[in-house]
């Protein structure tokens, strides 16, 4: 496959998948849109590894060791357009792809059914994870000062994942998994047993305490995170500001009512996330 084609089966995956990424990805110019939709697609794909609960461990264990491996040359499988569009891009921009070895390290503790104890521990996990994405996208976007940049993205990516988690801790739950550290938990005296029907029993008053304190540590990611949009191109500040801006919002959903929250996940409707990215690229000034 040439790599015009394999670019587009990533942007027709970005448009597909990335409820929230298509958002700002589509705020950049070209040749930087398809560079980041292959960032994503192979994201993507480590991602739906992890996350395929009808395979077992030890198969999903082993698809993310192949993907590991064929990413240590990428250029090599001409018929993967995923890979070919990331060779391409990787050719044409500083991509650091090393940096997907930490996201699928990240998968990996979650198919072992890793739990974290302290929020030390759960921040290697927000790193790999998401931490390693902002630092992919900042290969593309380009800065001219990538050692500040590169942390910069990394607390962006931290202040997105904790986001992720405070929405998904009941669907996580009832897929066996807990990222909220178990210190935390104790601290708030909350053990997040469910009943039958996949109800939270802890008091709903010791919940949404320990709801708002999670919340109150990712905006202080999001507050060193956001230092990062006047180090890029008005574009590019544009597509990480709409990011960041809907994770944002729905954070501040989570934080006025974290019943809600528990209850099932919350999202932002369609036209409040266009708003965001409406009002990213018209409010950042060059």
């Amino acid at each position: 496959m040439d790599a015009a084609g394999a670019y587009r089966h990533c942007e027709q995956v970005v448009r597909s998948q990335a409820r929230n990424f298509s958002y700002g990805i589509r705020l950049l110019p070209p040749p930087k849109r398809r560079a980041l939709s292959a960032v994503y697609a192979f994201a993507r794909r480590i991602d739906d590894i992890g996350d395929d609960n009808d395979a077992p461990p030890d198969a999903r264990l082993a698809a993310l060791a192949a993907e590991r491996d064929r990413l240590a040359d990428p250029g090599a499988h001409p018929d993967d357009p995923v890979l070919v569009a990331l060779a391409d891009a990787a050719r044409r921009m500083p991509i650091p792809l090393e940096a997907f070895g930490e996201l699928i390290d990240g998968c990996e503790a979650d198919v072992r059914g890793a739990s974290y104890d302290t929020f030390d521990d759960l921040l290697w996990y927000c790193r790999c994870v998401a931490g390693s994405i902002g630092r992919l996208s900042l290969g593309v976007f380009g800065t001219g000062d990538p050692r500040v940049a590169r942390t910069r993205a990394d607390a962006l990516g931290v202040a997105l994942q904790l986001t992720n988690i405070l929405r998904d801790v009941r669907e996580d739950r009832l897929g066996g998994r807990v990222y909220l550290p178990a210190k935390d938990l104790a601290r708030f005296g909350c053990t997040l047993d469910q009943d039958a029907s996949g109800r939270f029993t802890d008091p709903p008053e010791q919940l949404a305490a320990l709801v708002r304190f999670q919340a109150e540590r990712a905006g202080e990611w999001y507050a060193t995170g956001l230092r990062l949009l006047p180090m890029l191109d008005r574009r590019s500040a544009a597509c990480t500001g709409t990011m960041a801006g809907i994770y944002r919002r729905l954070l501040r959903r989570i934080t006025a009512d974290p019943a809600a929250a528990l209850a099932g996940r919350m999202s932002l409707p369609a036209w409040e996330k266009a708003a965001v990215a409406a009002t990213a690229l018209t409010g950042i000034r060059r």
